[in-house]
């Protein structure tokens, strides 16, 4: 019987190309992943009333305890062995683990009792099953014909206009979004009406999303030198909690915020992004006025300062709590029409256990299953996004949306492709739906045009569950491209797993 003499992490190359050494690293992972995995999910235990979600967060505290290995050399030397590299074990951990040691163990004639056996084969399309059950919960019963969602962002024109709503629908959309930050009740209440019942005259099973608007900072009064003026880099922005005034010279641009307090929380050097990252600042003092941002980022022929543009503070933990005054009034409405609620600014398993409680207020004595999607925004959100998916998904269905606008700013657009990657790994060891969001083939719905860039970024796209489109005067034709496009990917790749179907190019 082999003996465990050595972690993966201290064993170099040459140590791995020995079966031996190989196969006492690979005992040692597996031993290590185990442990370490249980005790998060014992951690986490408490919080799962769901037994549908228990061995996915099983799964994912495996895959948590795997992932913190660095596990290229073994995977190098996997490969001549003809073995699983571990690059696809997001959704199957210990199986596959246990697959890889025995199929070795076997080929070096280790001791049988030394080796965890063979799993049956259903416990390798388990997390698969699993997946797509938690899909389903979300957002309805899978068509044949294409397995990604599409979900489409309405106008308000759509309250009055069933047939815009008719025609996405036989497009190809089978889900849609109300903006909560725009509009009011009676619009909300004709746009489902009108969802409702090109569901029923179509016979698919579009589902509502309602998304609450959340705390979103923004700039409110502002004051420039005159209407034409621009900023840039090192000029200076006084941020004031109230009315934009200012004696000083040397501070020609003001702007208020919506959310005060924030300022309270900014410390000398904080970044602060506004517009979308068009305009990058960092805090250089705090007054009694507020704070005094120097311009750090701007085009070289500059940008205007503009009211209701949105204020990104990505080196600050923010203290808000994500549920607006608004967003309880809402709640009333959505709680009884949506079929799925968005969450914005969702940064803690705490803030998912507010949304919770005021759901269940307002469903106290009624069956209905309402679905939430936690909108992954910022860096304390990603930081806390396991604790985020077992809060949620341990009480009800769960889907994660990628909200790359604002997370692009947060973490910095060179990172947003990792990011993107890291979180779709995590959600699928989770078994937790992705919702792929924020200016998928933006070019191709606003002027009927896509770019080349855009249609790959919507082939990624097939990796999610789901696929948002915001509205646009091509939204029909974008639709019908984007279930093209879907389709198309779905026969070459299924999540990270090329699917090998014949190719007739050539």
């Amino acid at each position: 019987m082999l003996t465990l003499v050595a972690t993966p992490t201290n064993l170099n190359n040459s140590d791995l190309s020995d079966p031996l050494h190989l196969l006492t690293a690979l005992q040692n992972l597996r031993q290590s992943v185990y442990q370490e995995g249980q005790e998060i999910f014992q951690r986490w235990q408490p919080s799962i009333h769901r037994r549908s979600f228990l061995l996915s967060a099983l799964n994912l505290a495996y895959y948590l305890a795997l992932r913190h290995h660095d596990l290229r050399p073994l995977q190098t030397a996997l490969v001549p062995w003809g073995l699983s590299s571990l690059g696809r074990s997001e959704s199957r951990v210990l199986p596959n683990l246990d697959a890889v040691i025995t199929t070795l163990g076997e080929l070096v004639n280790a001791d049988p009792s030394s080796l965890p056996g063979r799993r049956p084969l259903r416990a390798f399309f388990r997390g698969d099953r699993l997946l797509q059950k938690e899909v389903e919960a979300v957002f309805g019963k899978t068509f044949a014909h294409r397995q990604s969602r599409i979900m489409v962002t309405l106008p308000n024109q759509a309250a009055e206009d069933f047939s815009l709503v008719l025609q996405l629908v036989e497009c190809g959309s089978d889900c849609f979004q109300i903006n909560c930050a725009h509009d009011n009740l009676e619009i909300w209440k004709s746009i489902v009406k009108n969802i409702r019942l090109a569901s029923e005259k179509t016979g698919k099973n579009c589902k509502i999303f309602m998304d609450l608007a959340g705390p979103k900072p923004r700039t409110l009064e502002v004051v420039s030198p005159d209407a034409k003026s621009r900023m840039f880099v090192g000029d200076r922005l006084l941020l004031t909690p109230n009315s934009p005034q200012t004696t000083d010279p040397t501070i020609p641009f003001r702007a208020s915020s919506s959310f005060p307090e924030i300022l309270n929380q900014l410390q000398k050097n904080d970044p602060v992004w506004i517009d979308d990252g068009h305009i990058g600042t960092k805090v250089i003092s705090l007054t009694s006025e507020g704070a005094i941002l120097e311009v750090t980022h701007t085009r070289p022929k500059g940008e205007k300062l503009r009211p209701e543009k949105g204020l990104n503070f990505p080196e600050t933990v923010i203290q808000l709590c994500p549920l607006t005054e608004k967003d309880f009034r809402d709640l009333d409405f959505v709680a009884l029409h949506a079929d799925i609620i968005g969450y914005s600014f969702v940064q803690t398993a705490a803030d998912v256990a507010l949304l919770q409680t005021e759901i269940q207020k307002r469903l106290q004595n009624s069956p209905k299953k309402i679905a939430i999607v936690a909108k992954i925004e910022t860096k304390e959100a990603i930081r806390n996004l396991p604790e985020i998916m077992v809060q949620a998904a341990g009480k009800q269905p769960l889907a994660v949306m990628i909200a790359r606008g604002d997370l692009a700013v947060e973490i910095g657009y060179q990172r947003l492709a990792e990011m993107q990657e890291e979180i779709l790994w995590l959600c699928q060891s989770a078994h937790i739906p992705v919702i792929w969001a924020t200016q998928v083939l933006e070019n191709l719905a606003k002027t009927g045009i896509p770019s080349r860039a855009e249609i790959t970024d919507a082939a990624m796209g097939e990796r999610a569950e789901c696929v948002m489109l915001n509205k646009g005067p091509f939204i029909n034709e974008t639709v019908t491209i984007l279930d093209d496009v879907l389709r198309r990917m779905e026969a070459h790749q299924l999540k990270k797993t090329p699917q090998l179907r014949a190719l007739h190019s050539w």
